[in-house]
């Protein structure tokens, strides 16, 4: 091991001792290669020798001074030119041809200024990196354009939320406005029909307004009047028809017995007693509730009669708040998303009617208790697709189960599903046409998102809505490419 260092460090010494001749042979005065000035152009701390024939200065070379041999023949030249730097030959000069001309000595070139040599790279430049690339080009093209949807999408996302927590704060007083919003698409025609037939307008509005009214406070009526009539008899076809109902578990192929009925009546029976508390607080609420409708109902009631009379200036004050930019194409978009609300509303009302009127005429024949209020029933929640449809068959054949038996609410099922499949088949393609035609998707999706935000009334309201924005979505998307012209305000 000794042995082995000791041969490295000989020749570590060798290898310096040749660096150090090859540097001595290549640079001999000891000036480095980088701090060479250019050709022609004379070293740092070097004389200017100056050529005898008046040529360009050469430079010298770096020394002690001159030798005395040197200095007779400066001290020659100084005699030869006479004193004070004449030009007359001197009396010590007696070999000096006095025929020949005197040539002054030419005048010494100017010196220019060395150039100074490049400073020498500094250890941060030698060991810098090279230039990093445009961090925007680092990125990845698909990357940016993920990032810049995602937070476009934060902030539409952000204002939705913000959005949605007004709209909970105040509502009761969105829910009354949207209500008058649609009983005005369902009146509007009946006020144009009357100005047109030379009415004024506020007279029609008038009219209209009340009639509408009028109309649904008395269907209303009746449809309280009706439950309330039936109630006893209701009640005692229930009792009959559980105990029916109990029986015939008995002796279906489900092998029930009466213990297991038993139990079931006896937990629910102590649901009802242990939830006592709950029932009396909700007994409370709803006087709160009442209260809260009563409220609504006259507020969308305001909101209808100003509309039916004012609503084409309320429609151009609100186009007058939008930038005017985008003012021709919303102006161009509210027309057809009212023509699409409008036709939605009379569809849905025409189906529903036909749906109750044939419904009811079914009840009434197989002798169902309270054929009309269910007729009402069936009416009111049609105006929500899909599941109100549900509710109100199921709500049909449960009554005709209890009090008329499993025959007649086998019949009463079949009934509501034929009526179900002739409105999804013939009458909404047929009625509501293709202009408010909503993916069942939508449907189901938009319903269910209206009935958790804002309970029945959210659910009834969700579809239009969805049918209204994909009309304005649609023509701003034409709009945008040129396809439809837009509307000017007047």
């Amino acid at each position: 091991m000794p042995q082995w260092l000791g041969s490295v460090g000989s020749g570590l010494t060798r290898l310096s001792h040749r660096l150090e001749e090859r540097k001595a042979r290549t640079d001999p005065d000891g000036v480095p290669a980088w701090a060479r000035p250019p050709a022609g152009e004379p070293a740092p701390g070097r004389p200017v020798r100056e050529p005898a024939d008046g040529g360009t200065a050469a430079p010298g070379p770096v020394g002690p001074a001159a030798p005395e041999s040197a200095a007779p023949s400066r001290t020659a030249s100084a005699e030869s030119t006479g004193p004070a730097g004449s030009s007359e030959p001197s009396a010590a000069a007696p070999d000096a041809d006095p025929t020949q001309t005197q040539t002054p000595a030419p005048a010494p070139a100017e010196r220019t200024p060395p150039t100074p040599p490049p400073p020498p790279p500094s250890a941060a430049a030698v060991l810098a990196e090279p230039p990093r690339p445009d961090p925007v080009a680092a990125v990845p093209w698909g990357v940016r354009v993920a990032a810049e949807a995602g937070w476009r999408l934060l902030v539409l996302a952000g204002t939705l939320w913000v959005l949605m927590r007004v709209i909970s704060a105040v509502q009761l007083v969105v829910l009354a406005f949207v209500a008058g919003l649609l009983i005005t698409a369902l009146l509007q025609p009946t006020v144009a029909t009357l100005v047109r037939r030379g009415l004024p307008r506020g007279l029609a509005a008038a009219l209209t307004f009340i009639s509408g009214f009028v109309i649904m406070g008395l269907v209303g009526w009746f449809v309280v009047w009706q439950v309330m009539d039936n109630a006893d008899d209701l009640s005692g076809k229930l009792e009959t028809g559980l105990h029916d109902l109990k029986e015939w578990l008995r002796t279906s192929p489900f092998h029930v017995t009466q213990d297991q009925i038993d139990n079931i009546t006896d937990n629910l029976t102590k649901a009802l007693r242990s939830n006592t508390d709950e029932i009396t607080s909700a007994g409370i609420q709803g006087v709160q509730v009442i209260i809260e409708t009563l409220t609504g109902i006259v507020l969308a009631m305001f909101t209808t009669l100003f509309l039916l009379y004012d609503g084409p200036r309320i429609w151009r004050w609100v186009l007058r708040l939008v930038p005017s930019a985008a003012r021709e194409g919303v102006a161009g978009a509210g027309p057809r998303a009212w023509a699409t609300l409008t036709a939605y509303v009379r569809g849905t009302v025409i189906v529903a009617m036909i749906d109750a009127i044939c419904i009811g005429i079914g009840l009434y024949f197989l002798k169902v208790p309270m054929a009309v209020p269910l007729a009402v029933f069936i009416f009111l929640f049609a105006f929500i697709p899909l599941v109100g449809a549900v509710v109100s068959g199921a709500l049909a054949v449960v009554v005709a189960l209890v009090t008329q038996g499993v025959f007649t609410a086998t019949m009463v099922l079949v009934v509501v599903l034929a009526v179900q499949q002739i409105e999804g088949h013939v009458l909404q393609p047929f009625i509501l046409g293709r202009a408010v035609r909503v993916h069942p998707l939508a449907v189901v999706l938009s319903v269910a998102a209206g009935s958790m935000i804002a309970g029945i009334g959210g659910a009834v309201v969700a579809v239009p809505l969805v049918a209204v924005t994909n009309t304005v979505v649609g023509y701003l998307k034409a709009y945008s490419r040129g396809e439809v012209p837009g509307e000017r305000l007047e």
